[in-house]
């Protein structure tokens, strides 16, 4: 039997590969933002909200940072 649900969902844009890969270029970029920070995100807003917290940058620069860094991947959950 098929589930409808696992269909629907298979449609992601990223593959977890992919995820592991822009999950270490975030680490690396910004050592404060640990896996688990990483791990936790639910988007690209999550992300830039954790480099102006811990980083104090103004929240322009960091979603010019953020960006620059995914170039129109996606981050968290919802990637």
């Amino acid at each position: 039997m098929e589930n409808s649900t696992a269909t629907a969902g298979s449609a992601t844009p990223q593959s977890p590969e992919l995820n592991q890969a822009v999950s270490k270029e975030i680490c690396a970029k910004w050592s404060k933002v640990s896996e688990q920070d990483v791990s936790t995100l639910k988007g690209k807003a999550d992300l830039v909200s954790q480099v102006v917290a811990k980083y104090g940058v103004p929240q322009v620069q960091a979603q010019n940072e953020v960006d620059a860094l995914l170039k129109g991947r996606q981050v968290g959950a919802g990637a």
